[in-house]
């Protein structure tokens, strides 16, 4: 049986508990062991860490102690998987460059606030994105910084209507990595639980999991 590590915090307005149930549940009906933790300290064993198949993170802003961090970083390049949404892994630990280097990518502004955007398939010949067309979605649409090396699956593009700046940037939305020997998944739809009732955002971050599982 696979073994997941469910870690939910930071932030709020994300909604990380009630998210998190969603995909905790997921990984129960795969056949998961799923042990779900509301504290960083779940980073501190590192036998323990480097014994699941996959984490789940959804901490957004707060901090990471070196230790802890240490021990995710390694986790993850001996095999374990790491895969997140939205502010949850991308905006989590905003201070720990180590932390933004194995994951890819850091938020730095979502123009518009909640609005409506185009997520546009980058990858459709990608067992993730199979039979997932271009798609409209109420969200929090995320402008990153984010490093070249990332296998990206679907963008969006910015207009000009609130930073001219930036108008007509193709921004990835949905990424893959791989770290050492560990995968990472990396969506950024999931602003809060309701949006994972839109299906295909719901399904991009299943496959993203068990894609990202050791």
């Amino acid at each position: 049986m696979k073994t997941a590590l469910c870690v939910w915090g930071g932030w709020d307005g994300h909604e990380p508990e009630k998210c998190m149930g969603i995909f905790a549940e997921f990984l129960r009906r795969q056949e998961y062991s799923v042990d779900v933790s509301d504290t960083l300290a779940s980073y501190e064993d590192a036998d323990r860490l480097n014994a699941y198949d996959l984490i789940v993170q959804c901490w957004t802003m707060g901090e990471i102690s070196r230790d802890q961090r240490n021990n995710l970083v390694a986790a993850v390049r001996s095999g374990v998987g790491l895969a997140g949404w939205h502010g949850g892994i991308v905006d989590a630990f905003r201070n720990n460059a180590t932390y933004q280097f194995m994951t890819g990518a850091q938020f730095v502004a979502h123009p518009g606030d909640i609005s409506r955007f185009e997520v546009n398939v980058a990858r459709a010949d990608d067992p993730i994105m199979k039979d997932i067309q271009n798609f409209s979605v109420d969200s929090e649409q995320y402008f990153m910084h984010i490093d070249p090396t990332n296998e990206v699956l679907a963008t969006t593009t910015f207009s000009d209507e609130y930073f001219p700046e930036i108008a007509g940037c193709v921004m990835p939305v949905v990424y893959k990595r791989v770290w050492g020997q560990g995968k990472i998944f990396v969506s950024a739809l999931g602003h809060i639980a309701s949006e994972f009732d839109k299906p295909e955002v719901r399904t991009i971050m299943q496959r993203g999991l068990l894609w990202a599982s050791r």
